[in-house]
């Protein structure tokens, strides 16, 4: 990938949620679980389907602290329009591991 400037950076909004609600998404090609995800007052709540049951399940997920991008377009993936890109990595063997906080912030901060 190429360089991009601090401005190009800073078009991507990338905020801190709190999961309030998981389940699986039986109607998604690949398995995955939909997330609503708890923005605050501002943003509010948003979904998100995320490609991560190799290491989740649904109840594990709630009340887990998150980043996601909530300034792409909604996506129609099957029956659900994803709101928010939940972020994550690929392990070794390709299952996505959610990228996380080192300690609690406020829901809505945004990544500085």
């Amino acid at each position: 990938m190429g360089e991009i400037t601090f401005d190009d950076f800073l078009a991507v909004d990338i905020r801190a949620g709190t999961i309030v609600e998981a389940r699986t998404f039986p109607e998604a090609r690949k398995p995955a679980y939909v997330l609503m995800i708890d923005f605050g007052p501002k943003i509010g709540v948003k979904k998100s389907s995320a490609q991560i049951t190799d290491h989740y399940t649904p109840e594990g997920l709630v009340g887990r602290q998150v980043m996601a991008v909530v300034n792409f377009p909604p996506r129609q993936i099957g029956p659900l329009r994803s709101e928010v890109l939940t972020l994550g990595f690929e392990d070794a063997e390709g299952a996505i591991v959610l990228a996380g906080l080192d300690g609690k912030v406020p829901d809505g901060k945004r990544l500085m």
